[in-house]
């Protein structure tokens, strides 16, 4: 297909260029990367309200999403996708940016969204998901969001998610917090919790942690928080990871990459038992969000305390010896981790 010419659009006051509008996106479904951008506008108060001064990672599809189309790992490179952590040369000076340190203490200057044209400047380059960090500046060392994903794992689904998710509304509630649910537009079901930006991320990670271990203990045929896959068996898992340094998850209002093109959805918690994630894609959620607004804005106007959580992290060492869980294997010895040693093989590791 021939490329069409390219279109620029004003924006709260910015032009923005739209190259090769009519090029497929979703061909299938037969959205194109105008078609995407304009979803992203019609959303534009959720998507913002997602990443406002957030460090930005962004998934770049730029031949758009096709059956076969995979993203490239550390392992491979050669895929038809990939993240994108530095900002991109030769972006609009108006486009604004953080600097925030990996795990390895190695800087970025990142993408940091503060208007909607920034969001459609990213669209333009292929960007489908948005990765926010759950910082804001200028305390990016400081976390303002707990994360928590209930990932399916084989054998179970999103249904199976929402089971659970009863459960975890009624144990954030007796610890003093709020919960903000939605679709992670895969199979699993992500919550929200604002907190003060005044903890580590070490101490947000073993927060979360502490919520999945109590709710494995009240659910332990449904919850688990091992990190070993060869121990999960058909439960979901509480990614306590997600709340380590530099990993983030889709943020609300983005495209996934796959076939019905479905979108990250906020939900009310009446609703999760209720739908689907198919409810929700590109071409239903403009929709939807005329009618119910920002399900999440609330995420960015509330801020809850992490002592309660803290002390039942505490407790749990102190009353079980459950101490840290293990850290991705990305990332450097942490203080008080266990052996990175996955169960099946550390009974052959040789000892001292």
């Amino acid at each position: 297909m021939a490329a069409t010419k390219a279109i620029e659009l004003e924006i709260a006051g910015r032009t923005v260029r739209v190259s090769n509008p009519d090029k497929p996106y979703f061909a299938d479904r037969r959205l194109s990367k105008l078609d995407i951008v304009n979803y992203f506008l019609a959303v534009g108060d959720g998507i913002l309200g997602a990443l406002r001064d957030r460090p930005t990672t962004l998934e770049r599809w730029p031949g758009g999403w096709f059956e076969g189309a995979r993203l490239s790992t550390r392992m491979d490179n050669k895929g038809d996708a990939f993240y994108q952590k530095r900002i991109a040369k030769g972006a609009p000076e108006w486009i604004e940016t953080v600097t925030i340190k990996f795990p390895s203490g190695r800087p970025a200057d990142e993408l940091c969204p503060t208007e909607l044209g920034a969001v459609a400047w990213a669209v333009n380059l292929g960007t489908l998901t948005f990765h926010p960090w759950p910082v804001r500046r200028p305390e990016v060392e400081h976390p303002d969001q707990l994360r928590i994903d209930l990932d399916p794992q084989p054998g179970t689904d999103f249904a199976d998610a929402a089971r659970v998710a009863p459960a975890l509304q009624e144990l954030l509630a007796e610890h003093g917090l709020e919960g903000f649910p939605k679709t992670s537009g895969g199979r699993g079901l992500h919550v929200y919790v604002p907190i003060e930006p005044r903890w580590t991320f070490v101490e947000a990670r073993r927060a979360v942690i502490a919520l999945g271990r109590e709710l494995s203990r009240r659910m332990p045929d449904q919850v688990t928080v091992n990190w070993w896959k060869e121990e999960r068996g058909e439960r979901i898992f509480i990614d306590y990871n997600q709340m380590a340094r530099d990993r983030t998850i889709a943020s609300a209002y983005s495209v996934r990459p796959n076939a019905r093109a479905r979108v990250s959805a906020p939900l009310t918690w009446d609703e999760v038992p209720e739908v689907m994630p198919d409810d929700f894609d590109v071409l239903t959620m403009p929709a939807r969000f005329a009618k119910v607004g920002d399900l999440h804005a609330a995420v960015g106007e509330k801020a809850f305390a992490l002592d309660s959580l803290l002390e039942l992290s505490a407790k749990h060492e102190r009353d079980h010896g459950e101490g840290d869980l293990p850290y991705p294997p990305e990332y450097p010895k942490m203080p008080g981790e266990p052996l990175r040693v996955q169960p099946s093989r550390a009974k052959d590791r040789p000892r001292d």
